[in-house]
């Protein structure tokens, strides 16, 4: 059975914001849109509707997440033995395939690519035969968690952010690889979005419960995946957190549009 990655679910924007999105794009002329924001806070489902709603008006649409850039279990488990056992967890700094990342999108910006898919349930990349042809692509939106976030100074790592850092990275080695890669990876990546979509949370405590949901909905649209409980996803989203907050600080003044969502997920006035 065919896995769906990101299902429809009750926490569907309104279809007026999904246009307002579209007209943003489309006025500015962005070939490559990105979309960013917490886990949870619906960037996936924000992608899926404005396919929907581009497809309708004529525009082909290209939509591609970070997510698919991930390195594969192998590599990552390298980098567990060789740098920080944290690093086996996919989706940190340093944990994406950065180059073909750029590869891709380059490709995209000249209408046809082939797209990297990533197996989430089997840890892998998918071979490259199974990767799809886009030909004729109008516009991308480029989505992912943490797009355009600018890496901290180093006296900001300094002090753990929440109780993993504090008892699996005591002296701060994983934080400071993670931080270093997105200095020094990322932003040629960065660099090839047009225009930035900034969904703000009210706040990162509202993270877990989003993350929680979403686990939720991915074990409901997919009955046999082995999914993580909420103690699993309250530790999971540990891994994140100093990046989100260093997000929720500087993206405002980076991001070309900002929406900022209440605590359901609901769009406020964009600024």
């Amino acid at each position: 059975m065919a896995q769906t990655l990101h299902p429809r679910h009750a926490n569907a924007f309104d279809a007026s914001f999904v246009q307002r999105v579209l007209a943003d794009i489309l006025a500015s002329g962005a070939r490559i849109y990105g979309i960013t924001g917490p886990q949870g806070c619906g960037k996936s489902t924000l992608t899926a509707q404005l396919a929907g709603a581009a497809a309708t008006a004529g525009v082909r649409l290209a939509s591609v997440s970070i997510d698919d850039f991930y390195l594969d279990h192998d590599a990552r488990q390298a980098l567990a033995r060789e740098v920080h056992p944290l690093l086996a967890t996919r989706g940190p700094p340093g944990t994406h395939d950065v180059d073909l990342a750029c590869r891709t999108l380059d490709a995209l910006r000249q209408g046809s690519a082939i797209l990297p898919r990533f197996d989430k349930l089997a840890d892998r990349r998918l071979p490259r035969p199974q990767w799809p042809r886009l030909e004729g692509v109008d516009l991308v939106v480029f989505e992912g968690w943490f797009l355009g976030t600018p890496a901290q100074a180093d006296a900001e790592l300094e002090r753990p952010v929440n109780a993993l850092e504090r008892d699996e990275d005591p002296d701060g080695r994983w934080r400071r690889w993670c931080n270093d890669a997105l200095a020094r990876a990322y932003p040629p990546l960065w660099g090839r979005i047009d225009r930035l979509l900034y969904l703000q949370p009210p706040g990162f405590e509202v993270v877990p419960g989003w993350r929680w949901e979403q686990e939720q909905a991915l074990r409901n649209a997919n009955p046999g995946r082995r999914g993580m409980d909420r103690a699993a996803v309250e530790r999971f989203v540990c891994h994140f957190e100093r990046v989100s907050r260093q997000a929720m600080r500087e993206l405002p003044s980076i991001a070309d549009l900002v929406v900022p969502l209440d605590g359901r997920r609901r769009p406020l006035t964009p600024r």
